[in-house]
């Protein structure tokens, strides 16, 4: 599915972005994950850290790419998460890592289930890998946004 069909079902809205608006997503993503990898921290909030970082960066490739996730939406997270192969060219395989991050966070959050320190590590991992991955994306095809 396209940006402009998930536009066309309401997934998605149009938006016009901003250099300011990109580029605090991209530095507060940055700053999250910085966060995230305190060692005084316990694996719950180490990987709801690095999860905000990537949905910070996310939604930053989503705004560069002309559109915002309809939050009057359900699953506007997941929205934001799995547009990341159209946004930036993200291999499909790592988008579904993403995702299961989200999975993880949400049990974590809704249900109290324990987060094992090496799910928090690799969710921190890969935000870091996006970040960086959305930052080469912008520079290359959108460096008026940084």
């Amino acid at each position: 599915m396209t940006l402009d069909n998930l536009l066309g079902i309401g997934r998605l809205k149009a938006h016009k972005p901003s250099q300011i608006e990109v580029a605090r997503l991209v530095a507060s993503a940055e700053t999250s994950l910085r966060d995230a990898q305190r060692a005084d921290l316990g694996n719950g909030s180490c990987l709801d850290l690095a999860y905000k970082a990537i949905m910070q960066a996310a939604l930053a490739a989503l705004y560069a790419n002309g559109f915002r996730p309809s939050t009057s939406e359900p699953g506007h997270q997941q929205t934001t998460i799995q547009t990341l192969p159209k946004t930036i060219g993200l291999a499909a395989d790592r988008m579904t890592v993403l995702d299961n991050f989200r999975r993880a966070r949400n049990l974590a959050d809704y249900e109290g289930a324990e987060v094992e320190e090496a799910k928090a590590r690799e969710c921190a991992e890969s935000a870091a890998q996006l970040i960086a991955d959305v930052r080469a994306w912008l520079t290359k095809n959108r460096p008026d946004l940084l």
